[in-house]
């Protein structure tokens, strides 16, 4: 199975940002994911698209916290 590539589009620009991403979830207006190999990373920003397809995740706006 192929775990999904995580996109972040800011200033109209999309860039990888985590790879092998096995969870996403909420806590309050962060996305929290988790890898198989960096532990977590919180994010602040929308949630703008989930590609099954292509494993990938897009995230619009925001910055790491």
């Amino acid at each position: 199975m192929c775990q999904p590539k995580v996109y972040l589009i800011s200033g109209g620009e999309e860039k990888e940002i985590l790879r092998d991403v096995i969870k996403l979830r909420y806590d309050g207006e962060e996305i929290v994911l988790e890898t198989l190999f960096e532990g977590e990373t919180r994010i602040k920003g929308r949630l703008k698209e989930i590609d099954f397809l292509k494993a990938k995740v897009v995230i619009e706006d925001g910055g790491k916290t």
